[in-house]
């Protein structure tokens, strides 16, 4: 007998089988988390494989966020035309085809391509992930269940950066070392295969959404994935009139719904903007984009600049958990504050111990005690960011606009991350090379100004049913 739990309206669900469920399509986050890092250990050896300056370069980088803005806007009406389950297939056929390009490039021009094609796969998980996981999980866990696709996220970056450490040291710490015909950075890009292929298999092992299914007239297939995810002793018919009723009465949100204000905007909408730009100013996708780079530039070898990158991914992943146990208990708002915070000083101390860089070229150190101080800065930049916006973030995006407005003001908040998150990728290789201490005083200005941001501008929404969000 499956394993029971209190479900809705007193009712059993397999639990289990709902947990098989939502991990496999949270396969769809690991990916994105993967994707998204994986690039942090090819950086070097692409620019030394194409001869290539930073500029350009850079852009190679960053071409994944084009597609990931291109597959977020997307997934959504694809999903509702032909289902949730085909849209993660295509997505892992997406990341298994840009896994291989990008291992087997003839050129810049096609790398850039690959990682597009990538970044489609990954907007579409971010969007089809999260939905699918809210439309099947019983009401009684659905908060629980939904932590599934941030803790996957973390968790694929995390694993990219263990993989691309253990093939840099079998290939004796050279990204272009030989290993079977390939170099090392190709592996790491191409690798990827496996979760993807992975992804593909598991689509097969998991029912439709039962919205998905009631929207388009067969209703006997929805009946069939309530039983098996909500328990047999459901009132099925009870559950379809919700849904039916649900979906009758929601208001499809359009862009024209958020003008008004002073600034075009609706001044909640400038909030939800804000939250997200600041999000991506403060530098973190550096991290997980430039870590190797970074370290290799004040003079740490390459096998152990991988391995600091790791370590750091491993520090996102437990601030992460910190975040998901601490955000119903003390709040979004000193959440943030905290995060603003200890993002702030940490960012600080590196700005300071990256000053004291000597040398140029591949001749670049940094004093012991600097050395030190940038490396435990950075992991608690990390960790900071972590039990705060990484998550706080996404759980006040979905919770502090009105229900009229909400589709809309997401999609245009979401829109405002990428297009931060492309800003700091595309400019981060030109601005380190110009000056690596005056680039982290920039990311530590926008933390600093987080901090009046959330306390001016951001409202506790801390036990607040969405329905009061006026």
């Amino acid at each position: 007998m499956p394993q029971t739990r209190p479900g809705s309206a007193g009712h059993t669900a397999p639990l289990g089988r709902v947990v098989f469920i939502t991990a496999a399509a949270a396969m769809g986050g690991f990916l994105f988390g993967y994707d998204s890092s994986v690039i942090n250990g090819a950086v070097e050896a692409v620019r030394d494989r194409f001869d290539v300056g930073s500029a350009l370069l850079a852009q190679v980088i960053a071409a994944a966020l084009i597609g990931s803005a291109i597959g977020a806007a997307i997934a959504g009406r694809i999903a509702d035309r032909i289902g949730r389950i085909p849209v993660m297939r295509l997505a892992a056929v997406l990341f298994t085809v840009s896994a291989v390009g990008s291992a087997l490039p003839f050129a810049l021009w096609d790398l850039a391509l690959w990682r597009v094609l990538g970044g489609i796969a990954i907007g579409m998980a971010s969007v089809i992930g999260p939905a699918y996981i809210a439309e099947v999980s019983p009401p009684a866990y659905r908060g629980r269940l939904a932590s599934f696709q941030q803790g996957a996220i973390v968790l694929g970056i995390a694993v990219s950066q263990l993989v691309n450490w253990g093939i840099l040291t079998v290939a004796d710490g050279d990204q272009r070392g030989t290993l079977a015909g390939l170099e090392a950075w190709q592996w790491m890009l191409g690798i990827m295969v496996i979760p993807a292929v992975a992804y593909f298999l598991l689509s097969f092992r998991i029912p439709e959404s039962p919205r998905f299914l009631i929207s388009a007239g067969r209703e006997s297939e929805a009946r069939r994935v309530l039983a098996g995810v909500e328990g047999e002793r459901t009132d099925l018919d009870q559950r379809v009139d919700e849904i039916e009723t649900a979906m009758r009465s929601e208001h499809r949100s359009s862009f024209r719904d958020l003008l008004g204000g002073r600034f075009g905007l609706l001044p909640i909408v400038w909030v939800g903007i804000g939250l997200s730009v600041f999000q991506q100013l403060v530098g973190i996708n550096v991290v997980f984009y430039y870590s190797s780079t970074l370290w290799q530039s004040v003079g740490v070898d390459p096998s152990s600049s991988f391995f600091y990158s790791f370590t750091t991914s491993i520090v996102n992943i437990v601030g992460t958990v910190i975040a998901m146990v601490f955000v119903d208990r003390i709040g979004r708002k000193p959440l943030a504050l905290i995060g603003s915070v200890g993002m702030t000083l940490s960012l600080a101390a590196v700005a300071w111990a990256f000053s004291y860089k000597t040398g140029s070229g591949e001749d670049v150190s940094l004093p012991d005690a600097q050395g030190v101080v940038a490396l435990v800065g950075a992991h608690t930049f990390t960790l900071f960011f972590a039990l705060s916006w990484g998550v706080v973030v996404w759980v006040l995006l979905g919770e502090i606009f009105p229900n009229r407005i909400r589709a809309a003001a997401l999609g245009v908040a979401a829109s405002a991350q990428w297009v931060a998150n492309w800003a700091i990728t595309a400019s981060f290789p030109s601005l380190s090379e110009w000056n690596l201490s005056v680039t982290y005083i920039v990311y530590t200005v926008f933390a600093l100004l987080s901090i009046p941001f959330i306390l001016l501008w951001v409202r506790e929404t801390k036990g607040k049913a969405l329905e009061e969000m006026g």
